[in-house]
C-alpha cells in the first residue's frame, strides 16, 4: 500500500510544491518524507518516524490516508475525527490539507 501512496503523492507533486516545507508522514509502520521546499517536490519512504528534520509530521493509519488521496476522506474531516495527527506547524498541515482536497 505504501508504494502506491507515494506514487500518488509523487503524481501530485506540482499541487503539493507550493507548501514550501519538509514534511514527515507516520502511516502505520511506515514513514514517508515529502520535501516541497525543492523543485520538483522529493517523496521518499524514511528510515523510521524520526528520520531527519521536518516542518510538520502527519500521524495516520495508511488506509485513511489512501482514502483522503482518493477522495473518499477529506483532510478536515479525518483531523476532526481523530484519524489524522498533527505535530508542528498547523500552518503547514493545513497548506498540505488544501493541496489534497483539491
Amino acid at each position: 500500500m505504501i508504494d502506491g501512496i507515494i506514487r500518488d503523492m509523487r503524481a501530485r507533486s506540482g499541487d503539493l510544491r507550493g507548501i514550501g516545507a519538509r514534511v514527515r508522514f507516520v502511516l502505520g509502520d511506515d514513514t514517508i518524507l515529502m520535501d516541497a521546499r525543492q523543485s520538483p517536490v522529493s517523496v521518499e519512504p524514511a528510515d523510521g518516524p524520526e528520520d531527519g528534520d521536518t516542518d510538520c509530521t502527519i500521524r495516520m493509519a495508511p488506509e485513511h490516508f489512501r482514502k483522503m488521496l482518493d477522495g473518499q476522506l477529506g483532510p478536515m474531516m479525518a483531523f476532526t475525527l481523530g484519524r489524522l495527527k498533527v505535530e508542528g506547524s498547523m500552518g503547514i498541515a493545513l497548506k498540505l490539507a488544501q493541496a489534497l482536497d483539491d
